[in-house]
């Protein structure tokens, strides 16, 4: 797949990890991507988080101490990390420093994690 390193579909044991590492709810967009590719991370750098290290990755970055009730789901490899509001299935993607990650401070990147998904390359299934 031009564009993006191409990863297989995360395990179900990954899946449940993931869950249990968060302890939220997981968008239902983040679950698609992860039963076709774990994780993406594309030639300009923007990362999706696999399953296996979007727990570590949130307790890096102290997510939930910081912005309580928002998931870490990526990052553009240069310090900004892109977030969902875990409690919102149509939750918008924000983006912001991960040094500072006050949710009043944070950017609209897109209207929905399925659409700033669609907006890194192919679809996932190519």
């Amino acid at each position: 797949m031009a564009g993006s390193v191409w990863r297989p579909a995360a395990t179900p044991a990954d899946v449940t990890r993931a869950r249990a590492e968060t302890a939220m709810s997981l968008p239902a967009s983040l679950l698609a991507l992860w039963s076709v590719r774990d994780g993406l991370l594309t030639e300009s750098g923007v990362a999706v988080y696999s399953a296996g290290d979007i727990g570590e990755r949130n307790a890096t970055y102290e997510v939930a101490r910081y912005a309580p009730g928002f998931l870490l789901v990526g990052d553009d490899s240069g310090g900004r990390g892109f977030l969902v509001r875990a409690d919102d299935p149509d939750s918008a993607v924000f983006s912001s420093g991960l040094g500072d990650l006050e949710p009043a401070g944070f950017d609209i990147v897109s209207a929905d994690l399925a659409s700033w998904i669609e907006s890194l390359g192919p679809a996932p299934s190519c």
